[in-house]
């Protein structure tokens, strides 16, 4: 089935009009990417039930969309990386200008997808309303400010840390979750999806501070920018013991609050149980 959503992403790129832009725009969607997102929103679809193809048109776009907030997140102006899925990040495999583009045009393709994602025009315009607030100013963006201002601070606290987290990379933990809800006409568990959201999204965030002291950048498959930015992580606050302690700590928490949703979860326990032991 993934690979079947591999060619319906590939499928997407190719439809638009062919430029430096969209081949850059294909370049970075087509990375080898783990696409959590989608597997996600796959799993909560269909233990409700749904087939996983009901959710292709929506896990584009949250793809489409995450891979633009990573292109951005390379740039000089941000973290300033050199490699991204274990190759070229976009501005060094074109140019600044191209990646910034290729950046918009995945961002904006995002909403194309969204807009298309249910034949029922109200779930189609709450998977767009969701896309706009995981990812927004009050949403990823604001994360990614955040996560800016506390480059080279030393007085951030744990609390403020799980705030950047919680914006930064939660919304787009919690986002998949919600979209497969409402795919599958589930609004009244959308408040439990996004407590699971904002938990996942932070124990994945605890845990790539973990990777980025326990591994190289060639087994990561991209830069450590956040040692040389130096930023705070959760390793630097809390030591590596503690950290680790503290990332099992909020997987069992996800897992148990999975455990009591009213759907089929095995799937989604098994997608939980790869990403706490993922290497990269």
């Amino acid at each position: 089935m993934m690979n079947e959503f591999e060619a319906f992403l590939q499928r997407q790129c190719r439809l638009l009009k062919r430029s430096e832009v969209s081949e850059a725009m294909e370049y970075s969607l087509m990375g080898k990417g783990k696409r959590l997102r989608p597997q996600l929103l796959f799993a909560v679809a269909e233990g409700y039930g749904l087939s996983a193809q009901a959710g292709f048109m929506a896990a584009g776009a949250l793809e489409m969309m995450h891979t633009y907030s990573l292109i951005h997140d390379d740039l000089p102006a941000m973290d300033n990386d050199d490699y991204r899925r274990g190759r070229k990040t976009c501005h060094k495999q074109f140019n600044e200008a191209t990646a910034i583009l290729a950046g918009d045009g995945l961002l904006t393709q995002a909403f194309a997808l969204a807009a298309n994602s249910s034949d029922d025009p109200v779930k189609a315009l709450k998977i767009v309303k969701e896309l706009a607030s995981a990812g927004g100013a009050e949403g990823m963006i604001l994360g990614q400010i955040k996560d800016l201002e506390a480059e080279n601070s030393q007085a951030v606290t744990l609390e403020q840390l799980k705030e950047v987290h919680l914006y930064k990379t939660g919304c787009l933990f919690t986002a998949p979750l919600v979209m497969g809800a409402i795919l599958a006409g589930q609004d009244a568990a959308i408040p439990q999806w996004r407590r699971i959201g904002a938990l996942m999204g932070l124990a994945f965030q605890i845990q790539d501070d973990i990777l980025d002291v326990t591994k190289s950048s060639k087994e990561l498959g991209k830069s450590a920018s956040d040692l040389d930015n130096k930023k705070s992580t959760y390793v630097t606050l809390l030591g590596l013991g503690q950290a680790q302690d503290a990332m099992t700590e909020v997987y069992r928490q996800t897992r148990d609050a999975i455990r009591q949703m009213n759907l089929d979860t095995q799937r989604l326990i098994a997608i939980l149980d790869a990403m706490e032991f993922r290497q990269y």
